[in-house]
């Protein structure tokens, strides 16, 4: 059986981040857990911020997948839409090195987490852009500007499943996608 090391490093070194964050998390504990010597890390990846980047670009590929799976071509704009922002915001809420790095930026606010999470919120943002611009071709939606209407909409959504549960009892999915149909499908004029 062929061990590939390189994946060894990068899975051990994200459950260190998942679990001490970025800022305590040393190579000698990746090492350790990857069961490798300090130096083969060194062999791939030239420091630690070059291995966060590569599992935050790993990251990405995967969240892009989910919201990728989470797209029907029978369903409306804004039924995919709410079907991938709900599948992103879950799996952003239930993957442990998202939770760690939230966690760290708000605390210390650590450059590389945030420069993390923010690599993270623009491919999503860029994801949504792009439906939103494939809407605007189809005739789904007014003529906007996609980029706007995208973070619009992002924020939207994040207040509604993460702000709102703060101070109240949390919203379910439907209610959500109440919500989300009222505030930007149908508006709030009578």
């Amino acid at each position: 059986m062929t061990v590939n090391r390189r994946q060894q490093i990068i899975d051990a070194a994200t459950r260190c981040f998942a679990l001490f964050g970025y800022k305590a998390t040393t190579m000698d504990q990746v090492a350790k857990l990857a069961e490798v010597g300090k130096g083969t890390i060194y062999t791939f990846f030239k420091n630690k911020e070059e291995l966060f980047d590569q599992i935050m670009q790993d990251l990405i590929l995967e969240m892009k997948e989910v919201a990728e799976q989470a797209v029907d071509p029978n369903r409306s704009f804004f039924a995919n839409l709410h079907h991938v922002l709900y599948r992103g915001l879950d799996f952003r809420r239930k993957h442990e090195l998202t939770i760690k790095l939230s966690q760290e930026v708000k605390a210390i606010g650590t450059k590389v987490a945030q420069a993390g999470m923010k690599k993270l919120e623009d491919a999503i943002l860029s994801f949504i852009q792009k439906e939103v611009q494939q809407a605007i071709d189809k005739g789904e939606i007014k003529k906007c500007d996609p980029k706007i209407t995208a973070f619009v909409m992002l924020k939207l959504y994040v207040a509604l499943v993460y702000d709102w549960e703060k101070t109240h009892p949390p919203l379910d999915k439907e209610q959500i996608d109440n919500l989300f149909r009222l505030y930007l499908v149908e508006g709030l004029a009578p």
